[in-house]
């Protein structure tokens, strides 16, 4: 069994004893991690390292970043979203773990929605389907994880009204996201798991975590032969809990061992 985790950490040196602890206790074999919000040499490379993992990092003064951390060897590391080379924006990263293909994604959030803050998040998705149809042809089995600023449908959001106008929700993000699930890839967590107001985010403001007024936007999406191998997809609420938390929570998606 492979357990493959990923977090939005929101600020990696803001959350470095949140996230050692529970990389420590919950061990997950990869961990894709999203919105570092630091430059390469200034990773915690060293003390994630001391845990047993392997570390690729992609990232970005201030802003975005991501992250691989495996237990296992990391090879063939792409660092960057092929279909634009002048794109800057540290938001992608991908290589070969444990027999996969994965990926750490954060995907643009999009705000406000008549701005080129939305055009360049559908642009980006845009390249995102063409490269998980290559991705696909390639027939190994591929997780793509992370942020995708995406709230697939109104049942996970808390209030569906109050995002009508957010990027997350609109019509044009929630179709590339279906496109994606329509050239073969499967939203994990969604195959197993039916009940709604599932989320994975909480935003600071407004006693959003005490209410349970959350947002699902943290996804797995497996292709078939990853897909195959799916044992359990799960939400782990505590370290949203805690003190100095993110505003997300890992979700945590298990593969068994090919047959």
């Amino acid at each position: 069994m492979t357990s493959i985790a990923s977090w939005n950490v929101n600020s990696i040196k803001a959350r470095l004893p949140n996230v050692l602890a529970w990389l420590e206790s919950a061990g997950p074999d990869v961990a894709l991690l999203q919105e570092l919000k630091t430059v390469d040499d200034s990773f915690p490379r060293l003390e994630i390292e001391a845990l047993g993992y392997s570390v690729a990092v992609h990232g970005q003064k201030s802003y975005n970043g991501v992250a691989i951390l495996s237990k296992a060897p990391l090879e063939d590391v792409m660092t960057g979203l092929p279909g634009d080379p002048e794109d800057e924006q540290a938001r992608y990263l991908e290589a070969t773990t444990f027999g996969l293909r994965v990926a750490s994604i954060y995907l643009p959030n999009g705000n406000p929605i008549k701005t080129e803050k939305f055009t360049y998040k559908l642009a980006w998705m845009d390249r995102l389907l063409d490269h998980g149809r290559a991705l696909l042809q390639s027939e190994a089995p591929v997780v793509l994880g992370g942020d995708y600023n995406v709230i697939p449908q109104d049942e996970d959001v808390y209030d569906p009204k109050a995002f009508a106008g957010d990027a997350l929700a609109q019509p044009e993000s929630r179709q590339r996201f279906r496109a994606l699930l329509n050239r073969g890839y499967t939203e994990a967590f969604r195959a197993l798991h039916g009940e709604p107001h599932q989320y994975s985010f909480w935003d600071y403001q407004g006693g959003a975590w005490q209410n349970d007024h959350g947002l699902r936007i943290d996804h797995f999406l497996l292709s078939p032969q990853a897909a195959d191998r799916l044992e359990s997809c799960e939400i782990d609420r505590g370290p949203r809990g805690e003190k100095k938390a993110s505003d997300h929570t890992p979700v945590v998606c298990r593969l068994r061992d090919a047959a």
